[in-house]
């Protein structure tokens, strides 16, 4: 999993980073909400520790930023602000939590760790694709296909954002832990293994090809 660590304060940005590797996750830093957003648009993150000192304004709207783009992302705000009402305004604008500073990191770790696993949906229903997560199994309408390792890992990923144009960077970023040591053809391994074990076997069209920016899941038609 990755995840992006948005604060402007250099210091604590190392630490919260620092503590976040110590816990095997992979992380970027950011230190504005430009770059934050910027950072969504070319990489998938499953959850974003933003801090309030950007001011509210700017931390609600890059909370609709993201959430508009990544649904299932996972927000975490960090204040030094006390007050209940701030509490409450951030996590109705849609924050998954609230921590405030100074920061305990063990705490910090501990709420991550606990919404990244509230995140973690069993099963994707679209019309009437079913996709079984932990059993690697696709139903449609009465029949069943099975479609194993990264290839139902694409799938997946794509199916949890229809109609996004996702490029092969992307994918390789989010499936593979390393994805530098691997080339974009096993993108194309895994699509076509995809329309062999679905789309061929339940006649339908799930992802199509967007030329030279990648895929995006497309079920059911536009």
């Amino acid at each position: 999993m990755r995840l992006l660590v948005v604060e402007k304060d250099e210091t604590l940005n190392d630490l919260i980073t620092k503590a976040l590797h110590e816990s095997k996750y992979k992380t970027d830093e950011a230190f504005n909400v430009k770059d934050a957003m910027y950072f969504l648009d070319i990489r998938h993150y499953d959850l974003v520790i933003i801090d309030t000192n950007f001011g509210l304004s700017e931390v609600f709207k890059f909370i609709d930023y993201a959430k508009d783009l990544y649904p299932f992302i996972k927000i975490v705000v960090i204040s030094d602000d006390p007050s209940i009402e701030t509490e409450i305004k951030v996590l109705k604008m849609g924050a998954d939590d609230f921590i405030r500073k100074p920061l305990n990191f063990d705490l910090l770790i501990t709420r991550v760790n606990v919404a990244l696993r509230s995140g973690k949906e069993t099963h994707i229903k679209i019309k009437d694709l079913i996709i079984i997560k932990d059993e690697e199994k696709i139903i449609y309408k009465d029949k069943e296909s099975f479609l194993k390792g990264k290839a139902f890992e694409v799938f997946t990923y794509l199916a949890r954002y229809p109609n996004q144009v996702i490029s092969k960077e992307q994918l390789l970023d989010a499936i593979w832990e390393e994805p530098e040591l691997v080339t974009p053809n096993v993108i194309e391994v895994a699509i076509n293994q995809i329309r062999q074990k679905v789309d061929k076997v339940f006649k339908i069209d799930t992802i199509k090809t967007i030329r030279r920016r990648g895929y995006k899941f497309s079920y059911p038609k536009e």
